[in-house]
């Protein structure tokens, strides 16, 4: 069997955007941008994901995803808690910090029941204890590491799995025809491939780099004066 077949149905569990965690419960700021008027067709709803992708997650919570991997990938459980505890500091918005949070710990649920490792049960200790927040993005990054998916393929299924959910968001808040959604996300095929190969030389000085306007419509959103989303 070769090396493709042995990982890409895990990577496709992994990624896939209907996993029971909630994540089709927030919008990520989006809802707050709608309700401003700056997100409000095709062009402006496209904008909004591309500028996502490339601007806030490629240096936040994909870069955090990657070191997650690659301290997993070396055993360093200590390196895996500083991470988690330096990404609760850089998610300034309530609800994005908490979502995250829930996000991480459901998904983590999901796949402790496949995955016995010591570093894995180690983790979860840990959650019980209540001495890591086991944000979404490093639990993915750990997941992609414990299953053997290689780490520029478990990139590409971290954002496509993000733009495939600001997507789906979009075309319901927005609202945008169904293939108006399709073409977007058709369109970012090439983006993701970019952001794979960018984010693995990012340098370490850069994670986390702050996005005001994403983490202001966020912060906004807790007081909407009518919301479909939690986030």
């Amino acid at each position: 069997m070769s090396m493709k077949n042995t990982f890409l149905g895990k990577l496709l569990h992994l990624a896939d955007p209907t996993l029971p965690i909630g994540g089709f419960t927030h919008s990520n700021g989006l809802e707050t941008y709608v309700q401003q008027g700056l997100v409000c067709d095709k062009v402006t709803a496209d904008n909004y994901v591309r500028h996502n992708l490339w601007y806030n997650l490629k240096y936040n919570d994909a870069a955090l995803m990657k070191l997650a991997y690659e301290a997993t990938s070396s055993q360093d459980m200590d390196a895996l808690i500083a991470l988690d505890q330096e990404c609760t500091a850089l998610k300034s918005p309530r609800e994005i910090r908490d979502a995250s949070k829930k996000l991480g710990v459901r998904i983590y649920k999901i796949f402790s029941r496949y995955q016995q490792q010591d570093f894995m049960l180690s983790w979860g200790e840990l959650i019980q204890k209540k001495e890591v927040d086991s944000h979404y993005c490093l639990m993915y990054g750990m997941l992609a590491s414990l299953l053997e998916i290689p780490l520029e393929e478990a990139l590409h299924g971290f954002y496509y799995n993000a733009a495939i959910t600001m997507v789906t968001n979009a075309v319901k808040l927005v609202p945008l025809g169904q293939l108006d959604g399709q073409d977007i996300l058709f369109g970012l095929h090439d983006d993701i491939l970019d952001l794979c190969k960018e984010t693995l030389t990012v340098e370490r000085n850069l994670v986390g780099l702050c996005n005001i306007g994403f983490d202001i419509r966020c912060m906004q959103h807790e007081r909407l004066y009518s919301r479909v989303y939690i986030s």
